[in-house]
């Protein structure tokens, strides 16, 4: 079984300048989590799909493989849909390429779900959290045998009669069967997905069945700057880096 990870990575972003670029330890965010991808030995091929020269050039310094992509895309998703014919596998996950202290076993449990749960096109693991009232975490409601039922950015479940005081957030590594890419990639825009601004809500719109479990961790993707800078104080005790800190080439 053939499996290979695509990072979508997008230049530009809208809460933190050239994100992708910012440094941890010395060293991108993006050449991060390529490598601690990589560290995942199930994880047969890393690929950076961008639209940027700039992230590219860096990708190739560092003898990893890139597909460039257009650069009209409007999220992660579209991006990695849009060169799925460009690539063979047999499993694709998708990494969030501002994971900076992912937790490479935890690719390797979503990878051995999906591969024991085949009725799902799409796995999306989440993790429990506190943290209700910030629009940046994606809230995941499910159904008893695993199977998600909505994505929002909303305290929801909402504890109207039954205090609730953690909820399911949405992690950012995501297994893809390559047919579910093919289906994503001929879907428009759907009417939920324009207003959460979450581009999974296309693929449940349009039927796709969407799986998750529960993965217990303490990593997050670096959305803000007080992310950025939590990430740099959990380096000091990260196990993974010197794992991979010789191989990279800034």
């Amino acid at each position: 079984m053939k499996i290979i990870a695509l990072l979508p990575a997008r230049l530009n972003s809208k809460r933190i300048y050239q994100k992708l670029l910012k440094k941890i330890n010395k060293v991108p965010i993006i050449l991060h989590t390529a490598y601690r991808t990589k560290l995942c030995k199930l994880i047969d091929e890393v690929i950076v799909c961008t639209d940027s020269k700039k992230i590219g050039n860096l990708i190739k310094k560092n003898n990893l493989k890139v597909i460039y992509t257009k650069k009209n895309l409007a999220n992660g998703t579209e991006r990695i849909s849009s060169i799925i014919h460009k690539v063979k596998a047999d499993l694709v996950i998708d990494v969030h390429s501002d994971e900076a202290i992912l937790n490479p076993n935890n690719i390797k449990d979503l990878i051995n779900f999906h591969k024991q749960n085949k009725q799902f096109d799409i796995v999306v693991p989440h993790k429990k959290s506190d943290n209700s009232r910030d629009h940046n975490v994606v809230k995941i409601i499910y159904s008893k045998n695993n199977k998600i039922l909505y994505f929002t950015r909303s305290q929801a479940p909402f504890p109207f009669r039954k205090n609730k005081n953690y909820y399911f957030h949405h992690l950012d590594y995501i297994s893809f069967k390559p047919s579910a890419l093919k289906k994503f990639k001929r879907f428009k825009t759907s009417s939920l997905e324009e207003i959460e601004g979450i581009e999974l809500l296309r693929a449940l719109e349009n039927g796709m069945s969407i799986g998750t479990f529960e993965i217990k961790t303490n990593t997050f993707s670096i959305n803000t700057k007080k992310d950025l800078l939590l990430a740099k104080k959990k380096f000091k005790k990260d196990k993974f880096f010197k794992k991979y800190f010789e191989k990279i080439s800034i």
